[in-house]
């Protein structure tokens, strides 16, 4: 009796702790173990990227079937997101950490995908499990479900899936492209809206044409002018026109040409491929070995033999000025489509009078169009932001316009540089004439006021020399400083009246 006590009470004890879902995980951990080492299994390997350096589409797509099951939730790790929607909470799979197992059911067999990290390359990839026996009959079938599923998900609420490329690092990062902009909400030409709509159209149904001819089915853009005037905006009206990932190339965070190489080797077909504010790269203000490495690189995915290493893509250039580049860069078959993008006009401004304030005439509009006819001087952007800051008061916003047009053209003689110039000459015109007291190396030297050098409405970040570059003063001068100022400013007053 005593002995069968004490078998009982050990049992019980082994029962009470089997009954505990860490111990059960264990045991069956060792059976998936055992399973494995008999070769039960087959498995199959979806890396990231393929030898190339593409993107893997089957991983994307893996991907996002995965995160739609309900059965994620019992996956061993799993991120928490909040949804486009208040109270929506998503789950997702977390990429950086190792051996997730999501486990499906498909034609009555049980299926494991385990997410995988490379530990030298840092890349992912999805491994599946399936048994032998079953292979034959689920892994087509089973793939194509998957492939049927990304298509349902995508299109799910008419809405397709657009992504939103950087680089960091030689590779790629994306994020979810949802810029509102359209070709209907673009403030521009019409006609020349018109004239990009059907170049577009055009090119979407061309592959045939391209083949025959022996081109690259591709097509590159180049939008330029001043900043503010909208070309990043057009840039995501096109790419929602065409339905394309966006692939936005940042050349300061490319150290190389073999590293820019890799980068546009990584894109995928359908892809829209931006490179913004090129003249920088490539002015001749620049470094010359410089402006060469990024020339190079880009000249031979624009039409060169590397550029066959895609097809459908839009390349887009934007550029402040293009009148320092290199024509051969600008040359037709490097360049199909150059668009001006100007300052804000009278039609432009009355665009934007009706989307900002929902004003399609007013009594101040008059006035406005004898302000524009005088030169445009604002941008899109600048005089957006008056229009929301001031929608409340669509009277104020349009008075506001008026007065900051005014005051720019105030400040232009014929250009600010010029204004500059002319109060550096007045300055060393008045030393050279009469070096005031105040002018002593010997006294400590005492920072002037901004409000004195700059005229108004004039920028801190226009170069005008500074006075204190000229000398110190002290104390017993204050009279003459003031008199010197006071000089300045009347011959500056005299300079913009004549204008």
């Amino acid at each position: 009796m005593f002995l069968y006590l004490l078998g009982i009470i050990p049992l019980c004890f082994f029962l009470k702790f089997a009954s505990k879902t860490s111990l059960l995980d264990i045991l069956k951990k060792w059976l998936r173990l055992l399973e494995e080492k008999c070769c039960v299994y087959q498995y199959y390997k979806v890396p990231q990227f393929n030898h190339n350096m593409q993107e893997n589409q089957l991983y994307r797509q893996i991907s996002t079937y995965l995160n739609s099951l309900p059965c994620l939730e019992d996956s061993n790790f799993i991120n928490l997101f909040s949804g486009y929607k208040s109270n929506e909470i998503n789950l997702l799979l977390d990429d950086s950490n190792q051996n997730i197992i999501v486990v499906d059911n498909f034609l009555g067999a049980r299926v494991c995908w385990i997410n995988e990290k490379d530990d030298k390359t840092g890349l992912n990839s999805f491994v599946l499990k399936i048994r032998k026996k079953d292979k034959r009959r689920l892994l087509r079938p089973y793939l194509q479900h998957i492939h049927t599923k990304f298509d349902e998900i995508e299109q799910r609420g008419n809405e397709v899936m657009m992504r939103l490329f950087i680089n960091i690092n030689r590779r790629w990062i994306s994020v979810p492209f949802t810029h509102p902009a359209t070709f209907d909400t673009v403030v521009m030409e019409q006609d020349l809206k018109n004239k990009v709509k059907a170049d577009l159209d055009t090119f979407l149904k061309s592959k045939q044409h391209y083949t025959r001819i022996g081109r690259i089915w591709k097509r590159n853009y180049l939008l330029y002018g001043p900043s503010g005037t909208g070309k990043s905006t057009f840039i995501a009206a096109m790419a929602n026109f065409l339905s394309y990932d966006v692939y936005e190339i940042n050349l300061s965070k490319v150290s190389n040409n073999s590293d820019l190489k890799l980068l546009l080797l990584q894109t995928m077909n359908k892809s829209l491929i931006v490179i913004e504010d090129l003249d920088i790269y490539l002015s001749y203000s620049c470094d010359k070995s410089a402006a060469l490495t990024w020339s190079s690189a880009i000249l031979n995915f624009m039409d060169g033999i590397f550029s066959c290493c895609g097809d459908e893509r839009v390349m887009i250039f934007t550029m402040n000025n293009k009148d320092q580049i290199d024509q051969t860069v600008l040359r037709p078959g490097r360049i199909d489509f150059h668009m001006h993008f100007p300052l804000c006009d009278f039609n432009a401004f009355k665009s934007l009078a009706t989307s900002h304030l929902g004003l399609k005439d007013h009594k101040l509009f008059p006035q406005l169009e004898e302000v524009f006819q005088n030169g445009s001087v604002l941008s899109h952007a600048e005089i957006s932001e008056i229009m929301i800051s001031n929608r409340s008061s669509p009277s104020r916003a349009l008075k506001l316009v008026i007065s900051a047009h005014q005051s720019h053209t105030k400040l232009l003689p014929s250009t600010t540089s010029d204004k500059i110039k002319t109060i550096q000459t007045n300055i060393e015109a008045n030393v050279a004439t009469k070096p005031p007291l105040w002018l002593s190396k010997s006294r400590s030297v005492r920072p002037v006021e901004e409000s004195a050098v700059f005229p108004q409405g004039l920028r801190k970040s226009q170069s005008v020399r500074p006075v204190n570059e000229l000398g110190t003063f002290g104390k017993e001068s204050v009279n003459e400083l003031s008199n010197f100022y006071g000089l300045i400013r009347i011959r500056s007053n005299r300079s913009g009246s004549r204008i």
